[in-house]
């Protein structure tokens, strides 16, 4: 009988076999083996065969998975640089100190996570005593992005070297008071300790690649030295479940960003339970690292395991822990020795005859603690190989015990997440186990407390000593960066002076300005411009040839388009970040970009630029990190309002953005109309971000692609302009007593408020004013900041309201978004209001009819101005209706 799977198609049948007589013998001795000494054996000798192959050099594809054991061997492990015992005693304060804090917190129900540093204690001790470089030392030191869950950890770890005292750790998540500390890593509210926000799961270790990739690019512009700063990002295996955890596993690997370190957890639980009940997440997670280029080391078993190891002398061992999965493994660390011989060695009569060998002692050691995340020198072996392996970034896979140390009924328990406190009894186990010298008078008052072995202990000074050989304590923030000189005016003017009779798009206004500004002498080679792959789109073709897109490769082949001006040209120092198709990865660069006058001391001026709709819809908790990272620089949102992308559709008809960006604290949001509008938002953006007295904002600029001619810069307009409103072109009465009301208009749809007012005096004698409304959002900032000074005693009258004053007629605002974005301010407006604006579904078609199916064209805003002036009894209503019929409506 014939072979089936000999019949199945191979990529192989497509190479010339030049000799088919050997590759039978081949085979055959393949067969010969698996016959007389079974599949497992014949697998081994393959796999054997290609790690020889590969030490020999010779190309082959790489297994995507190997066995479920250590990639370090105990034997191949290097001096453990280090006082073990010491680090010991360090790291048990830490768990204690964690708990407690967490526990202490329980009383008013503030919440906290235990459980997770429990499992990574040894993960971060480890680092911080041998391999985080701090931030006095040379250079910028190393970029630690800590899960956000083990915060208490680290905490717990400055409460023992000084840098918090008792009270702060009493006021976990509870911070209103000003001496409190923040539930997770957050730089806004701990802005000296924390550097990056990690806790919106998956951001991390986006963020982690990003930044790794940020730093070679400073290095490779000439900006900073950064050779020596390494990303660490600690991760939890539940939290690559997140689509952005491996969004940019490629681009690492493609870049060869040996410079960043991965390190995931593997305690083999999700928040609810196991990450993955039926399978075995840690090979999964090695293929796919593995599949994206990256090397791993797995760091799984204690060395209590070494005996089984060496005892499994028919691989029986090996193939049990392959096969059984996470959730299986997590019962086997809450079930007694009993259990564990009759389920995992009594499988198959080899590992049962194991077993025979193995005393309960050395079952229950293997099976409820042996963990190599929880053991120094495994860690230790584990990142020093990270270190120092060259051409991929690594990461390291570390199996742990979810709740470790904090008794059986924390440990590997489903619920262990949701736990928020230890009993006093269990507090006085977890005492007995970790060896420290609390009494019990110390649990007198009912509160389990502090432990701390003085600020002159060995313990401390040991720590602190570690830390000063690698360069001061970690983490930490530093701001050392210096104010930016103002760029010359000439690029500015070149806006002020409008386009002539030539029509303008507003989004090439600001690419002309950016293109001028990265000319600037003193801090043109500070722009950073990111685009995610619709740079032509935007007009930004013209920075190609000129300012390079960045590639660590540089260009290693003849563009396409070489023979022509604006070619597409990379470069290793290039200045453009082209990220393809992803905004994600382009608001991660934006977000290392932005805060780099931190994290590197080197003050740099990103902007980026998308399509509207894929901004902050799609990647607006980015933006949010952006905010808790302090970050500054320009957001753009190019092709913006839902009826100026002709014929695009749904999808990408943006009118909300405005109403989403309003929602965050630190974005100053604007929506210019002409030119010269842009240039004097960014210049005071410049100056509000980057002068003296510097700003954590950032700004979010909505730019059309509507051609349109550029009016020149009327005088005395600047203050208007950057705080959101000013009077545009007023309106000349026919009569003295013409009715008349005020349109005010955002972004492209200043035009037909324009072209609105002409109609309404032309064909019906009323006379309306035109305003530029250049920011909603600023002024409703600033009218709230007005209703807070009442609050105080303070009299302040908000700017819309001063704007509008004696204004006469009532208000009709006009914008190419929901109505809800200008109707923000309606309160502080006196007069009568009312608004128009594209709420529903963008669709495809004309501007011109897209503006006429949601009501916001000229003659549409001529109708709703006299519906206005109806209402008040300054026209007869059959104006209105007369308007309706003679326009179509």
């Amino acid at each position: 009988m014939t072979d089936p799977v000999a019949k199945l198609p191979s990529e192989l049948d497509q190479l010339p076999d030049r000799d088919p007589e050997e590759t039978a013998e081949w085979a055959a001795s393949l067969d010969a083996v698996t016959k007389a000494a079974g599949p497992h054996r014949a697998a081994y000798l393959m796999r054997r065969s290609l790690q020889h192959a590969e030490g020999a050099g010779i190309a082959l594809p790489k297994l995507l998975e190997t066995d479920y054991v250590n990639t370090i061997p105990t034997s191949a492990e290097p001096a453990f640089d280090g006082d073990l015992e010491m680090e010991s005693k360090i790291t048990a304060w830490n768990r204690w100190n964690a708990a407690a804090m967490v526990t202490r917190g329980a009383r008013f129900g503030v919440g906290g996570h235990i459980a997770t540093f429990a499992s990574a204690a040894w993960l971060y001790e480890t680092g911080f005593n041998h391999f985080f470089r701090g931030k006095e030392g040379d250079g910028s030191g190393d970029q630690l992005y800590i899960q956000g869950h083990a915060s208490p950890g680290i905490y717990a770890r400055a409460f023992l070297d000084g840098r918090l005292g008792e009270q702060q750790l009493d006021n976990f998540r509870q911070e209103s008071g000003g001496a409190g500390l923040p539930s997770y890593p957050h730089p806004r509210r701990l802005p000296w300790l924390w550097e990056f926000p990690t806790v919106s799961m998956g951001l991390g270790p986006l963020s982690a690649i990003y930044q790794a990739r940020f730093n070679r690019y400073l290095e490779n512009r000439r900006i900073k030295d950064t050779s020596n700063s390494h990303v660490w990002a600690f991760l939890g295996d539940g939290e690559m479940d997140e689509p952005e955890s491996t969004a940019a596993l490629a681009l690492a690997a493609r870049e060869q960003l040996d410079n960043l370190t991965f390190v995931i957890n593997c305690n083999l639980q999700r928040l609810d339970g196991p990450v993955r009940a039926n399978f075995r997440v840690v090979q999964e997670l090695e293929g796919a690292f593995r599949g994206a280029g990256w090397n791993v080391i797995k760091t799984l078993w204690g060395n209590a395991w070494d005996e089984l190891f060496q005892l499994d002398t028919t691989g029986a061992l090996i193939r049990r822990l392959r096969e059984v999965p996470d959730a299986q493994f997590q019962t086997y660390a809450t079930r007694d020795v009993a259990y564990i011989r009759e389920h995992f060695f009594g499988a198959e009569p080899a590992l049962a005859e194991l077993a025979k060998l193995l005393s309960d002692a050395k079952i229950a050691e293997c099976f409820y603690s042996s963990r190599g995340g929880h053991e120094a020198r495994k860690v230790y072996a584990a990142y020093r190989a990270a270190v120092e392996h060259k051409g991929a970034p690594t990461v390291i896979l570390a199996q742990t015990v979810k709740g470790y140390t904090l008794g059986k009924g924390f440990e590997s328990k489903n619920a262990n997440h949701q736990m928020k406190k230890l009993s006093i009894d269990e507090f006085k186990s977890m005492r007995e186990l970790l060896g420290l010298p609390i009494p019990d008078s110390a649990f007198a008052d009912g509160l389990v407390p502090y432990g701390h072995p003085g600020a002159d202990s060995p313990e401390v000074r040991y720590l602190q000593e570690r830390r000063a050989a690698l360069g001061g304590p970690a983490p930490a923030r530093r701001v050392h960066a210096a104010a930016l000189p103002q760029p010359e005016d000439r690029a500015f003017k070149a806006l002020y002076k409008g386009s002539g009779k030539q029509e303008m798009a507003t989004t090439m206004a600001f690419v002309r300005l950016v293109k001028d500004l990265m000319r600037d002498k003193e801090t043109g080679r500070r722009w950073v411009p990111i685009v995610p792959d619709e740079a032509r789109t935007f007009g930004m073709e013209s920075l190609f040839p000129s300012a390079g897109i960045y590639s660590p490769l540089g260009q290693t082949y003849e563009p396409v388009d070489r023979d022509q001006l604006m070619y597409y040209k990379e470069a290793k120092d290039g200045q453009i970040l082209n990220e393809g198709i992803t905004e994600a990865g382009a608001m991660a660069d934006f977000i290392a970009a932005s805060t780099s006058y931190a994290t590197h001391g080197e003050t740099m001026i990103p902007f980026y630029i998308f399509y509207s709709m894929f901004g902050w819809q799609r990647t607006g908790d980015q933006m949010w990190q952006l905010a808790d990272q302090l970050g500054k620089g320009f957001i753009v949102g190019a092709t913006a309002g839902r009826t100026t992308l002709t014929g695009e559709g749904l999808q990408h008809a943006d009118g909300h953005s405005h109403l989403i960006a309003s929602t965050n604290p630190a974005s100053l949001n604007y929506d210019p109309a002409f030119a010269y509008e842009i240039a004097v938002i960014v210049k005071d953006g410049l100056r509000r971000m980057y002068g003296p007295e510097a700003e954590n904002v950032f700004y979010y600029l909505t730019v059309y692609n509507e051609p349109k001619q550029q009016p020149a810069m009327p005088e005395g307009v600047e203050e208007g302009i950057v705080k959101g409103l000013y009077r545009f072109k007023e309106g000349t009465p026919a009569t003295a007593d013409a009715p008349r009301l005020q349109l005010l208009g955002s972004g492209t749809a200043i035009h037909w408020a324009l072209r609105a007012q002409e109609l309404l005096a032309a064909d019906w004698g009323v006379t309306a004013d035109v305003w530029s409304a250049t920011s909603w959002g600023e002024l409703r900032r600033d009218a709230l900041e007005a209703d807070e000074a009442l609050l105080r005693g303070e009299e302040k009258v908000p700017y819309v309201t001063q704007a509008l004053s004696g204004a006469p007629g009532p208000v009709l605002a006009v914008s190419d978004w929901m109505r809800a974005v200008p109707d923000q301010i309606s309160q502080w407006v006196e007069q009568d209001w009312s608004s128009l604006g594209t709420d529903g579904f963008g669709l495809s078609d004309t501007r011109e009819a897209a503006r006429r199916h949601f009501g916001v064209d000229p003659e549409s805003v001529v109708v709703a101005s006299l519906a206005q002036l109806a209402r008040r009894g300054e026209i007869p209503a059959s104006k209105v209706k007369e308007a309706r019929e003679k326009y179509g409506l």
